[in-house]
């Protein structure tokens, strides 16, 4: 058993020294994260033979953007731009980039959302200075120094956040036409001289003298009228106290391999290490240059496992009470419904998805039943639709939302799971006092103020989200009511 072990290690390490016969070769990186490759693995690599770990980036050549080695899908959303006004309304946008291989829906490489902004309510406005101040006395009682007057930002005040422009203090020199005296002042001391030793061989060495000096030149003492002298003396010494060893340089050891390869699947690193210690650095020497740890990319040839991953839930099936040949809909008889989802992108070796595939809940049909209703509140104001055309317009809306009958909401479930919660399902047909000659939607839109163009590099032609989407109205659980849902873990 041992040698069939050894045999199959053997074998994996020939298949990652053979080149891949895969012509296109670049750089390939162990990271990739927000559109961005990190920590280089290797250059010169088969595109394939990187992307056997999809977690992994790929870069064609040195300066051209990196790849995912995923499937293509959308970035997150970038944040929000800056609102484009400083003040009053503005809008701001963000953006999704395609990343991986392949194609994201629609084509596009990048898609853009545009929403209204403010700031500030109010746009500042500019004050004005009064009149000037007297100006002061003179600043000194010998030689030359200023006056200054001031003046105030009050003729008129300025209006959210503004301001005058200019200063509000000005200066003008002044003469008392008499003269000052210098007084002597010692310019900078010296470098220290030199010991009469610099270093000693790993034992005491004497002690040595060294002394600096000063001129008293910043400034010197004028003479009418007479300035003081500096006072102090003009040099002093100091012993030259421990002086150190002399230095010794570092140098490395051989290079000696310091871990296997850091994988079982895809590509690693092989790491090797080295030491200081040829002799260590001692007393000040340089420690050795470069560093201490290489590492060198290996090939396992196998591709990484990919976990299974659950798909969105499917739409909820019809309301319908099996076994039952009456008429369910608008009456207070249960029924039952399921909506189902799927586990897509496993490979072969890789984890099954948690969960079960089918979701089962009780209901009652209210599928186009006719029912009091009470309109909505105003909704927020949606996104600037088109994001990057002329013209772009946001919409708010009220609708007409039905009063469901007053149905007991329990039922009992089956076996001894004990009482499951019922659900409505089914657009209703809700009955509102009309608005503007309108019994079911009312919509309001207004032009977004101080709209940006979009960036020139890439056309965006389609809106994120289309006005039917937007004015589609799914099945729902209704606010207020708890429901209850179990799975089939047993399908």
């Amino acid at each position: 058993m041992e040698g069939a072990v050894t045999s199959g290690l053997l074998l994996a390490l020939c298949w990652a020294l053979v080149p891949s016969a895969d012509g296109q070769e670049g750089l390939c990186y162990e990271q990739f994260g927000a559109g961005k490759c990190k920590e280089l693995l290797g250059e010169d690599v088969p595109k394939a033979d990187c992307c056997l770990n999809p977690n992994f980036g790929y870069r064609p050549r040195a300066g051209m953007p990196c790849q995912s080695c995923r499937q293509a899908e959308w970035s997150d959303w970038t944040p929000w731009s800056p609102c484009s006004v400083s003040c009053k309304e503005g809008v701001q946008r963000r953006s999704q980039t395609c990343q991986g291989q392949g194609q994201c829906s629609g084509g596009l490489q990048r898609r853009w959302e545009t929403q209204a902004c403010s700031l500030k309510d109010c746009c500042p406005l500019m004050g004005g200075w009064s009149s000037w101040g007297p100006w002061s006395s003179c600043s000194v009682t010998c030689a030359e120094g200023e006056k200054r007057r001031i003046r105030s930002c009050t003729g008129p005040a300025p209006v959210c956040g503004g301001s005058c422009p200019g200063h509000n203090s000005e200066t003008l020199s002044c003469d008392t036409n008499k003269i000052c005296p210098t007084h002597g002042n010692w310019g900078s001391w010296g470098q220290w001289g030199p010991c009469s030793a610099t270093c000693s061989p790993e034992k005491a060495g004497q002690k040595a003298k060294q002394r600096r000096s000063r001129v008293c030149n910043s400034p010197p003492p004028s003479v009418i009228p007479p300035g003081l002298p500096c006072s102090g003396s003009a040099s002093e010494d100091q012993s030259c106290i421990g002086l150190p060893f002399c230095p010794v340089d570092g140098g490395w050891s051989n290079w000696q391999p310091s871990s296997p390869c850091s994988v079982t699947c895809g590509m690693g690193r092989v790491m090797e290490k080295r030491l200081c210690n040829n002799p260590a650095p001692r007393h000040g020497g340089k420690a050795c240059l470069g560093l201490n740890t290489q590492s060198h990319f290996c090939n396992t040839k196998i591709p990484c496992p990919v976990d299974g991953h659950w798909s969105e839930w499917g739409e909820w099936s019809t309301c319908t009470r099996p076994g039952y040949t009456g008429v369910i809909t608008c009456q207070e008889i249960v029924g039952q419904q399921k909506r189902t989802r799927v586990c897509k992108g496993r490979s072969p070796d890789g984890k099954r998805c948690v969960g079960s595939y089918i979701h089962i809940r009780s209901c009652y049909n209210m599928y186009l039943c006719k029912l009091e209703g009470q309109w909505s509140d105003w909704s927020s104001w949606g996104h600037c639709i088109p994001a990057c055309a002329k013209n772009p317009m946001k919409s708010r809306k009220r609708v007409c939302q039905p009063t469901y009958p007053k149905f007991s909401m329990e039922t009992h479930g089956v076996g001894n799971t004990g009482p499951v919660n019922i659900s409505f399902w089914g657009k209703p047909w809700p009955k509102c006092q009309p608005i503007n000659g309108k019994a079911l939607e009312v919509e309001e839109k207004e032009p977004c103020l101080n709209v940006p163009p979009c960036p020139e590099e890439e056309e965006y032609d389609q809106p994120l989200l289309s006005a039917a989407r937007l004015a589609s109205l799914d099945p729902q659980p209704t606010a207020g009511f708890k429901y209850m849902e179990y799975l089939d873990e047993d399908v």
